[in-house]
């Protein structure tokens, strides 16, 4: 663990530089310990992949003064045992491939795989939300085949559907809403995942776990259908689960 102020009113508190459900814990775990302490002059806590960074009054109080009172020195192993991790997996539907996934060939290709595997590879186990980002509701993915990495595009879209599903590197991620974006799209949920107009405005949130699983065209233009009828019945097609 390593504490560095970044300027007057915020300091980070990093852990283990590399993504993974361990350096997850020891996140989630301090971010429960600084809210524990009930500092007042705390305005806000922001988790990352492997660190947290706090938000304070800087009239209020020093970051000195800050770091004494979190008494990060008693923060250990225990405190991340103790954390309860939710076990709640949202299965999510996707078309793979076509119009709906324009790069996965290029994935299967970049791994030497078919484009069947991708599909299976992707669909086979769930993924830890470590944290939304980059746009509201947009799912930082982690526990990505080795088989599935692939660079981003070299030339990025200026619009990527909402629903899509891409691969980047080492993560996937779904685009709650149209964007701009250079990930290597290979499939696409019908389901609004992201919605300002309703509370919650996210179906999912950090800390839980995300799978989806490959549904034909005809299923997802049905989809479309009942959502924009109004007559979509969520429990039909997003199965919510505990992990074993």
């Amino acid at each position: 663990m390593d504490v560095r102020f970044i300027n007057e009113q915020t300091i980070m508190i990093y852990f283990e530089n590399k993504i993974s459900e361990e350096t997850y814990r020891n996140v989630t775990a301090m971010v429960r310990w600084i809210r524990e302490k009930e500092i007042l002059e705390i305005q806000d806590i922001v988790p990352s992949y492997r660190a947290v960074l706090i938000y304070f009054d800087e009239q209020a109080i020093t970051p000195s003064k800050l770091i004494e009172n979190l008494e990060l020195n008693k923060f250990n192993e225990k405190n991340v045992h103790a954390v309860n991790q939710t076990n709640r997996i949202i299965k999510i539907p996707v078309q793979y491939g076509g119009t709906y996934g324009p790069d996965i060939e290029e994935v299967a290709k970049h791994n030497r795989i078919t484009v069947e595997q991708v599909i299976e590879k992707h669909t086979s186990k769930p993924y830890l939300i470590y944290m939304l980002g980059f746009m509201p509701g947009f799912p930082y993915l982690g526990g990505l085949d080795e088989q599935l990495h692939t660079p981003r595009r070299n030339q990025p879209r200026l619009k990527i559907h909402a629903g899509s599903v891409g691969i980047a590197n080492n993560q996937t991620g779904l685009y709650p809403s149209d964007s701009p974006g250079g990930w290597q799209i290979i499939g696409r949920t019908p389901l609004k995942v992201f919605s300002s107009e309703r509370e919650p405005m996210s179906m999912y949130e950090a800390g839980e776990w995300i799978q989806f699983y490959a549904i034909d065209e005809q299923q997802f233009i049905q989809i479309e259908r009942d959502i924009s009828d109004g007559n979509f019945n969520v429990d039909d097609w997003v199965v919510i689960e505990n992990v074993n």
